[in-house]
């Protein structure tokens, strides 16, 4: 495994996921209607929604790798192209003085929390797309054995998402209750929106 790589992709997953999304919300919801404790269901059953779509991605990607390279890199280019979109999603809320945060504190759950956790993140589109443009980004396909690297980064991705939707869940309704809020989820913004951007650049640029 390339290290330096695996820094660079610490750095990206670091900065996606500060960023509050739909998953975030959710968690904040939860939180502010059940203590920290319920937040930290909702994270914990993300988490393992997480660790679902790594492992059909690996599957997914290792099967394409394994029948053509070609094809892996027209997914490679597809998925650096989607991570410019969202990077430029992420920029315009910036520029715009807008926010992605807004509690919907009206909309009742029931149930087991985790449970719901684990069925928002497995059926979420955007979480599998995601996935399968965020990971290629780091993998060479010539590496001995490009599974086990697939699987390493998301994991690892997994484990980061979680750390920080498990900081939300504690952080909780004071974070979100306070005037500041959108000011500092801008900043947030912003810089993922850079690090997305210059990600996709990284790609489309590489020769290998």
């Amino acid at each position: 495994m390339d290290l330096s790589a695996f820094f660079i992709f610490l750095i990206a997953c670091l900065a996606i996921n500060l960023v509050p999304g739909p998953d975030v919300i959710y968690i904040v919801t939860n939180t502010m209607k059940g203590k920290a404790k319920a937040g930290l269901k909702a994270a914990a059953g993300l988490g393992v929604g997480y660790v679902f779509h790594t492992i059909a991605a690996c599957l997914g990607l290792s099967a394409i790798i394994l029948s053509s390279a070609v094809l892996f890199s027209i997914i490679k280019f597809l998925g650096a192209a989607y991570l410019c979109y969202l990077g430029i999603k992420c920029l315009l809320s910036f520029y715009q003085k807008k926010s992605n945060v807004s509690l919907q504190l009206t909309q009742e759950r029931q149930g087991n929390i985790f449970i719901q956790g684990i069925v928002v993140s497995v059926l979420n589109p955007k979480v599998a797309l995601f996935f399968l443009s965020f990971l290629p980004q780091f993998i060479d396909p010539h590496s001995e054995n490009p599974t086990w690297v697939l699987l390493i980064y998301g994991l690892t991705f997994s484990t980061m998402a979680t750390l920080c939707n498990l900081a939300y869940a504690i952080a909780g309704s004071w974070a979100f209750s306070q005037a500041k809020t959108t000011h500092y989820t801008r900043i947030l913004e912003g810089v993922s929106g850079v690090m997305l951007i210059g990600l996709a650049g990284k790609i489309a640029l590489d020769n290998k």
